[in-house]
């Protein structure tokens, strides 16, 4: 399967998305329609109610992704409903445990990406995870969802009204992530955990339980991708 601006490998049940776009990995409308293409083929490849995982990495350990690109919705107001919700919502509901490995810098909308995935795996030696939409003037309905249903309500709450940036040591503390690793073993640990988790979605039941847990932050994505009638995001008033 070739894709643009990433990859895709197996190993055994287990596939690693590799993103690959310059700069910083950041979503326009379509690389993250190509990772939705990838995640749906991977789907495919395995089949109905078998054992799989996915996991999405960088290129380097520099960067994960830093967010939408913001530039994008000058031109186009319906970016984000065509490319970046769905996406948030095909993970939501995939069939198959998910984990996002952090490999660097993950800021702004890759904090709803990557709290999208079922784990998350962070750098422990490098790169900062942040959401500022605060300090953007940015707002999408449903926005705080991912982050109020997965988190604490203390922690959700300095990374939507503050703009809190973590370490991964802190991330781990504060309950974000779900391991730290070294940079060098980091794809073995995610590995072991795809693995371990990959059984879990042989009874097909998978993404119906999960929909127990975040179905609320599902719900709303899908409300607002692939709406052309209505702008349902305001543009950024700042940009990074």
């Amino acid at each position: 399967m070739s894709y643009q601006n990433l990859s895709v490998e197996r190993r055994g049940n287990v596939f690693i998305i590799t993103l690959q776009k310059s700069p910083e990995n950041r979503l326009n409308t379509q690389f993250a329609q190509e990772i939705i293409r990838a995640l749906r083929d991977i789907e495919k490849t395995l089949g109905a109610d078998s054992e799989g995982a996915v996991i999405t990495r960088g290129s380097d350990a520099k960067f994960w992704c830093t967010g939408l690109d913001l530039d994008e919705t000058d031109t186009n107001p319906y970016a984000n409903s065509d490319g970046f919700y769905p996406l948030l919502a095909t993970l939501l509901d995939y069939p198959f445990p998910t984990i996002a490995l952090l490999t660097g810098h993950t800021f702004g909308g890759a904090c709803p990406f990557a709290l999208a995935h079922d784990y998350r795996i962070m750098n422990s030696r490098r790169g900062f995870l942040s959401m500022p939409p605060v300090n953007l003037g940015l707002h999408f309905p449903g926005i705080g969802a991912l982050p109020r249903l997965k988190l604490r309500p203390q922690i959700a709450r300095k990374m939507l009204l503050e703009a809190h940036k973590w370490t991964g040591k802190e991330a781990l503390a504060d309950g974000i992530v779900d391991a730290v690793a070294e940079p060098e073993t980091m794809l073995d640990v995610a590995l072991e955990w795809g693995n371990k988790w990959a059984g879990k979605s042989k009874m097909g039941v998978y993404s119906l339980l999960r929909n127990e847990l975040w179905g609320e932050a599902a719900e709303k994505l899908r409300a607002i991708s692939y709406i052309h009638g209505k702008i349902v995001t305001a543009p950024a008033k700042a940009k990074i």
